[in-house]
């Protein structure tokens, strides 16, 4: 790419520390920026997700106008130092953590915030924040690392063409991710209607329960559920499985063609792809298990959590599949496994790894409804699952064209002219 010059980013950019605040603070008050919020966007959102009670003057001095740049000042790993993220507008009496920094603008029409966004996300400049990082010995984002980047800028103009380009990319991400959390809510408070208060249509298609269906009391469970309803353990309906991982110091294990899943890689449902694989051998040799796509993965270890596997795969020791049946399939087994999770995270054990052990999902009772029932609720809820995971893989295909095309483009390989951009 022609006229990219090169700028210290401290002379673009002033630097300054987040408030400090105190436990009592958090929760309510005025809009807040955590780390968290700064880490896991590109972009702040619209509405902020935390509060914190701050004064006026805090908020003046700490606040958040359009085209700020918020990163990471520590982390536990270089790897997740100084991530960014851009505020899109002024965020009035908003305030930002601590544990960030904010950059403000110093000059007009050199740099366009929302290229600078994906600029400061790409590859090549974390890998120039790491490489400092590591000169520093220090965790975290200081004036020394600050003083050691350098920004790479093509004209404003085209900075103003990618940069708007990958937004709109950005955005529809964002909207799916909204659609995906709506579906899930949706598919959640069917499963609850239906078979947690037991209103369920009925013969004359009213709610069951509401209508004044027949209840029975069912001791297990302790509780009344609709008459001809039975119980029964997960032990007794499905397979189970605990994961395992292969020597990580041996090489044939590894990098093969079956994907395998840490505990981490449970918390995004549903599961379409894993950061890394195994081998046959990598099976062969070690505790792992493989199941096909269907299963429900549940992570054990500190944070419980359900997900749905679209893909075939192994896992580790971390976590048990459920293997779905003709008769309790997907759809059904994971919103039960949903509605466990507070109940499993009470009955954790171990101070430093805090977690359940297969017996405790194996031993888990469940309500198990007539067949019939089970048949309308997959008619209605299968259909909601199928769209969650058309538009999961969606996004995966939109970021990895992102990903792909951010380098290219910003290092001139190729023009917003020459390149193929799906339609968004």
């Amino acid at each position: 790419m022609k006229n990219i010059k090169k700028y210290a980013f401290s002379d673009l950019y002033d630097m300054s520390s987040g408030i400090s605040t105190k436990k009592e603070q958090a929760g309510h008050g005025s809009p807040f920026v955590s780390f968290s919020t700064v880490f896991n966007n590109y972009f702040l959102p619209d509405v902020l997700p935390d509060l914190m009670n701050t004064t006026e003057k805090e908020q003046n001095t700490y606040s958040i106008k359009e085209g700020d740049i918020l990163v990471t000042r520590t982390s536990e790993t270089i790897n997740e130092l100084a991530m960014s993220c851009v505020a899109l507008k002024d965020y009035p009496t908003a305030t930002y953590s601590g544990f960030t920094k904010r950059l403000r603008p110093k000059t007009e029409g050199i740099v366009y915030y929302k290229y600078l966004a994906f600029y400061l996300r790409s590859y090549l400049f974390r890998k120039t924040v790491t490489n400092n990082a590591f000169i520093t010995t220090r965790a975290s984002f200081n004036e020394d690392i600050f003083s050691f980047l350098n920004l790479y800028l093509p004209d404003y103009d085209e900075q103003v063409r990618i940069g708007d380009l990958l937004y709109s990319m950005e955005k529809k991400i964002r909207l799916n991710k909204r659609i995906i959390a709506e579906l899930e809510q949706m598919a959640k408070t069917i499963y609850d209607y239906w078979f947690v208060q037991f209103d369920f249509p009925n013969v004359e298609g009213k709610p069951y329960h509401s209508s004044g269906g027949e209840m029975v009391w069912n001791s297990r469970l302790k509780r009344e559920i609709p008459k001809d309803w039975e119980d029964s353990l997960i032990s007794n309906e499905f397979i189970t499985l605990l994961g395992g991982t292969p020597d990580t110091k041996v090489s044939k294990y590894w990098n093969g063609n079956i994907p395998w899943l840490s505990s981490g890689e449970i918390a995004t449902s549903p599961i379409i792809k894993s950061e890394k694989s195994i081998t046959e051998s990598g099976i062969n040799n070690s505790t792992t298990s493989f199941v096909k796509a269907g299963a429900v993965l549940l992570s054990i270890t500190r944070y419980i959590r359900p997900s749905i596997l679209e893909i075939d795969a192994c896992f580790n020791q971390s976590v048990v599949a459920i293997i779905p049946t003709s008769k309790f399939k997907t759809a059904f087994l994971y919103p039960f496994m949903l509605s466990q999770v507070n109940r499993y995270m009470s009955l954790r054990t171990g101070a430093q790894q805090p977690h359940i052990n297969k017996t405790v999902v194996d031993e888990t009772i469940f309500v198990v409804p007539d067949e019939q029932t089970l048949e309308k609720y997959y008619d209605l809820v299968e259909p909601i699952y199928n769209k969650i995971t058309s538009i999961a893989k969606e996004i995966d295909e939109l970021t990895n064209f992102r990903e792909w095309l951010l380098p290219m483009l910003m290092n001139g390989q190729v023009t917003l002219n020459s390149c193929l951009v799906p339609s968004l």
